[in-house]
């Protein structure tokens, strides 16, 4: 099945707009004002074919067959689905954006117009988006959207940050909420809805949830420094792990991204102030030594804690890096040297723990430092000779 996926597509937008802004202005021979002409005509003719034929409503998944019979997002998609997860809808709406930007061709705007108002369509009463939109009036009845039709009550409202998710969402908006002077009420409103809502369920050491339905109790999430549990479980043992406090793929770098974002566009102090907070969380949850690094996932008492079946209480070698380069980010945005101070503890405790083939495991043991892996039926073991292969149980170094 040949399928059109977007990140083809982006690097296709991303291509030609490099071109118009290498050499559209300085286009001065015939032979360059031709081609210039054909990327031109080029451009409309993707933007057209995947606005008008390839969305829904503005809004897209992952990949297509190529007679656009198939869908799929990292599941299954209907016909009246939009997917929000990377590379899906905000992924494909920033691309047209870019174009705008580079070309002014109105198009592009256009269909970056449609793109953000599938996003509001999808726009969850909590505040945030999960990783798919439903267009269809029956399926939209399952989640609380903010728009209708919705479902009421007892409908599914949990916004995620997992897998940048809510992040990419909203940096989008407030690309496009920027390009068009705030003009689009729509939009303008659906983003400080979302980034009140951000806000709001912030816990008080800085850290963010996975995902949210509502503001924490202060009482239920004291603000404490990481620490080791006594002992910890070799099955999974706990469900609800998207009230944990999350490192895990990222989500807390994305989300101190799109803050850092919120306060360049919007000016507003308490951006900032969100975003040095979650820097001040990351400090407080680097262990303390014989593994100064972090794990994925903290419990309120801000100890490691299982996530899913083959995520386990563990220091991580793989989110350990990118929170780092988080730090340096928050260094850099505040000029504040505090961000700083965790980072070379942590670098020479990665060098301890390299594996013999150069890379890091995904996982070490609590104290023990031991490298932790799985196998396909997801037992915990000390061995890499069965992992599952949907999974990264090693990253780079």
């Amino acid at each position: 099945m040949l399928r059109r996926d977007f990140c083809r597509f982006a690097l296709l937008t991303g291509g030609m707009t490099s071109f118009y802004r290498a050499r559209w202005a300085d286009a001065h021979t015939q032979d360059e004002k031709d081609f210039r002409a054909v990327v031109q005509d080029a451009l409309q003719r993707a933007v057209s074919f995947f606005d008008g034929e390839v969305s829904i409503e503005g809004g897209y998944v992952w990949a297509y067959a190529e007679d656009l019979s198939l869908r799929e997002g990292e599941g299954k998609a209907t016909a009246q689905t939009a997917w929000v997860q990377p590379p899906g809808t905000p992924t494909v709406g920033m691309a047209f954006l870019d174009a705008y930007r580079l070309t002014k061709e109105p198009i592009c705007l256009q269909a970056a117009t449609r793109t953000a108002h599938a996003l509001v369509k999808g726009q969850l009463l909590s505040g945030g988006w999960i990783y798919r939109i439903e267009f269809d009036p029956k399926a939209r009845t399952r989640y609380r959207y903010r728009k209708p039709p919705a479902g009421g009550e007892k409908a599914f409202n949990v916004s995620t940050l997992d897998d940048d998710t809510t992040q990419s969402a909203l940096r989008f908006l407030m690309e496009y909420d920027r390009e068009t002077g705030m003009q689009d009420e729509v939009v303008h409103e659906a983003v400080l809805y979302a980034l009140s809502a951000l806000l709001a369920v912030q816990r008080p050491n800085g850290g963010f949830p996975q995902g949210f339905a509502e503001p924490p109790d202060p009482k239920e999430f004291p603000d404490l420094a990481a620490s080791y549990p006594a002992d910890w479980s070799r099955e999974l043992s706990k469900k609800d792990y998207w009230e944990c406090y999350t490192i895990n793929d990222n989500t807390h770098a994305d989300t101190v991204s799109t803050l850092l974002l919120a306060w360049r566009i919007y000016g507003h102090d308490r951006y900032m102030t969100a975003a040095r907070r979650a820097g001040e969380f990351l400090i407080k949850a680097q262990m303390p030594d014989p593994q100064p690094a972090w794990a994925q996932q903290y419990d309120a008492q801000m100890q490691p804690c299982w996530a899913r079946k083959f995520e386990p209480p563990a220091i991580t070698g793989g989110e350990s890096q990118g929170v780092m380069r988080t730090l340096i980010l928050l260094f850099h945005e505040t000029g504040e040297k505090r961000f700083l101070e965790p980072i070379p503890r942590a670098l020479q405790y990665l060098r301890r723990s390299v594996l013999p083939d150069g890379n890091l495991a995904r996982f070490y043991e609590l104290k023990t430092n031991r490298p932790l892996f799985f196998t396909r039926d997801y037992q915990l073991t000390y061995s890499d000779a069965d992992t599952p292969t949907h999974y990264a149980f090693k990253v780079d170094n």
